[in-house]
């Protein structure tokens, strides 16, 4: 009796081992969000029928996450435009996030100001980031050198070239002179006197 010459059927569905569950689990919790998608649907492309609902359940991800996996990498301009979260989604930043970060700021960096007398939109600060980032800390705000930085720019303060072209020396008692400038300055507000602040420019010769 001849055997009848059967047709290959689909390929049945097999799970990973744990093993390689455990494996798989483990990279996908490293990726981007972006990333994510795109290795879930590596994954489950390599498995036959009933192996995008095993990748769903095993990674702990959406459907539609699979599919919008599984269009981008059909068509890859999808990703080129795409960004890995929508616009808006993701922590703000603490500059808008701390009410009275600006005045805190400002308070911080007062007695320490500067300017370009001939150009008074020209200001800068005597205050290196880390000492403001320190000061700012005093005052109940931790912010780092990069926050520090962002708020410098925000209030249009430069940073300072020197553009002399002749030496005039340096004081080592320089931070004293600011110093002695701020205390005097808040003993004359306390006995009701004005307080001019005032800077010149030495020309060259």
């Amino acid at each position: 009796m001849m055997k009848k010459n059967l047709k290959p059927g689909p390929k049945p569905f097999l799970p990973f081992s744990a093993e390689i569950e455990q494996f798989i689990k483990a990279i996908y919790s490293k990726l981007s969000e972006k990333d994510r998608r795109a290795y879930a649907a590596i994954e489950a492309l390599k498995l036959p029928r009933g192996g995008k609902a095993y990748i769903v359940e095993l990674l702990g991800c959406s459907r539609n996450t699979l599919l919008r996996g599984i269009a981008e990498l059909n068509d890859p301009a999808m990703v080129v435009k795409d960004r890995i979260r929508k616009k808006g989604a993701g922590r703000k930043p603490i500059i808008e996030t701390v009410e009275n970060i600006d005045e805190v700021f400002l308070k911080v960096i007062d007695d320490h100001i500067a300017g370009d007398p001939m150009n008074e939109k020209i200001r800068w600060t005597n205050l290196s980031r880390k000492k403001i980032a320190a000061k700012m800390k005093e005052a109940g705000i931790n912010i780092s050198v990069t926050v520090v930085k962002k708020l410098l720019k925000k209030h249009g303060f430069k940073k300072r070239k020197a553009l002399k072209s002749m030496p005039i020396g340096t004081s080592k008692n320089r931070n004293e002179q600011f110093e002695k400038i701020t205390q005097l300055k808040e003993q004359y507000f306390k006995d009701g006197n004005p307080v001019v602040s005032m800077d010149t420019k030495k020309k060259n010769f």
